[in-house]
């Protein structure tokens, strides 16, 4: 059987047979010819579109080598026109074959005006971005098809959203130099709003009076780490700033119809440690005054189970969203809260614990300090990113315990220069009360009453070390912490009584 007639037996080709579909990528050719005639005639028109506009941005590769050209030339201080640029594309094979002095020529010749400079680069760059967007598509769609037990089907999709979200802030996340101008109007408008609160603060109010006169409240963009040993209530002072920042929430609706927050902050709690209800139970405790203990076992009466249920009715409005996955790596955390702040606008983040968090990628050499390295880092680049503060729960080393005073030093920090140099704010949480409560002598002995007399004084009481402040000053403050239901409260002070009392 010849071709021909194999080939028949196909069947024959009706006209009504589409045959296969050939879809060319999103592209404009003329508008990136305009756009180069526009430079080449009026270097200026280059100023309008360099901020956002990259030489891979265009769909010609010739395209792309003319405008990285044409830049070059322009930061050297020279002039870009076909002729300064026939030189430089004499060396060039494709454009040589296709005569590129002529080429350069027809593109001056079909430049547009400087003034639409700018609406044919964003044409070009948004075009652009579909391309990219149809490739991460296809990416998805390949890797979806290959079984990897290296990479599950959730990885995949944190990939492709980690993916998606640098694609989406790609253009606002280039925005190069601003006027000192605009940046002294923001300046006062930070210190405008923070004149018409009450507590006159620039940052979000952790709800700790004595706390926000010395750091001014919780700033964007700032990574706070808040460090202790086990039992010192570092979960309980992260899960209370979260619940204040939430309780206080309150957003206002401006003239232009826009929702604007004007007080306190949506949170993400990341909790790696405790599960969500276990925290939830948590606070709880706080909001009704009731041992998380007594709740857990129904050891209630009717009237402690009437706080309890007035206190979930509470706390179901608040916005508050706790993630509890545990061994989460900080690429699939700083996924997971970029997705909320676009869907929920949070304000805030704290992550319970760091330690716990896993790097974007085990390395070989088993390095614990570069690791964390990168964690914290992620930390940081997350916090300026979404322009929240992020708070970051850490534990210390055990050199704490070796000494006979057990407050806290930076140099405690687990992988502490890491830590301590990413870092905008590092509190430390220290209790004497639990120390002094383990060094009990028996009742028998006479410095037995300097012991009951020494736990008197300092009971409940807890100090919060300002250990390094990049924007302010360092220092210390007291606060009081209830065991009974883990929760911090402001410390009652000649003329002000605390805001609540714990006891």
């Amino acid at each position: 059987m010849t071709q021909v007639d194999n080939m028949a037996t196909i069947g024959p080709v009706t006209s009504s047979d589409p045959g296969p579909i050939f879809r060319e990528p999103p592209q404009n050719v003329e508008a990136e010819q305009a756009l180069l005639g526009a430079i080449l005639v009026n270097n200026e028109a280059a100023y309008r579109v360099t901020s956002f506009l990259k030489a891979e941005h265009f769909y010609e590769p010739v395209h792309g080598r003319i405008y990285d050209s044409c830049l070059i030339l322009i930061e050297r201080g020279q002039i870009a026109t076909p002729l300064t640029l026939k030189a430089t594309f004499d060396r060039d094979p494709a454009l040589v074959e296709g005569d590129g002095a002529r080429y350069l020529a027809q593109l001056a010749s079909a430049a547009t005006t400087i003034i639409n400079a700018e609406d044919y680069g964003r044409h070009i760059y948004d075009l652009a971005l579909s391309r990219q967007l149809i490739q991460i598509g296809e990416d998805m769609v390949n890797t979806a098809y290959e079984v990897s037990l290296d990479q599950p089907a959730s990885a995949q999709i944190e990939e492709a959203e980690s993916q998606l979200f640098t694609l989406a802030v790609a253009g606002d996340a280039q925005r190069g130099f601003i006027p000192f101008s605009s940046a002294v109007t923001a300046a006062i408008n930070t210190a405008e709003a923070a004149y018409q609160r009450d507590a006159k603060l620039t940052g979000l109010s952790t709800g700790f009076t004595d706390l926000d006169d010395i750091l001014g409240g919780l700033h964007r963009s700032d990574l706070v780490i808040i460090a202790g040993r086990p039992a010192m209530g570092k979960t309980s002072l992260g899960t209370n700033i979260a619940f204040n920042a939430a309780k206080s929430f309150r957003a206002e609706v401006d003239q232009d119809g826009i929702s604007r927050v004007v007080d306190g902050a949506g949170v993400a709690f990341f909790s790696l440690e405790m599960s969500a209800e276990q925290l939830a139970l948590r606070l709880l405790s706080e909001e009704s005054n009731i041992p998380s203990e007594k709740i857990r076992r129904g050891n209630i009466s009717s009237d402690d189970f009437v706080q309890v249920v007035r206190a979930s009715q509470a706390l179901e409005q608040l916005p508050l969203f706790i993630d509890d996955t545990a061994a989460l790596s900080i690429a699939a955390l700083t996924t997971r809260a970029r997705r909320l702040k676009r869907t929920n606008d949070i304000g805030l983040i704290v992550v319970d614990y760091l330690q716990l968090l896993r790097p974007a990628r085990q390395r070989r050499d088993d390095n614990r300090v570069l690791e964390v390295s990168e964690i914290t880092q992620g930390l940081k680049a997350l916090a300026k990113q979404l322009d929240v503060p992020v708070i970051a729960l850490s534990q210390l080393s055990r050199a704490v315990e070796q000494r006979e005073d057990k407050r806290p030093h930076l140099a405690d920090l687990r992988e502490s220069g890491a830590i301590e140099q990413d870092a905008d704010v590092v509190m430390f949480i220290y209790r004497e009360e639990y120390y002094h409560e383990r060094s009990k002598p028996p009742e028998d002995k006479p410095e037995f009453l300097e012991w009951r007399q020494r736990l008197d004084e300092i009971q409940g009481i807890a100090e919060i070390i300002i250990g390094k402040h990049r924007n302010g000053p360092t220092g210390k403050v007291e606060l009081l912490f209830d065991g009974r239901v883990t929760k911090f409260a402001n410390l009652a002070k000649t003329g002000r009584l605390p805001s609540e009392a714990p006891f």
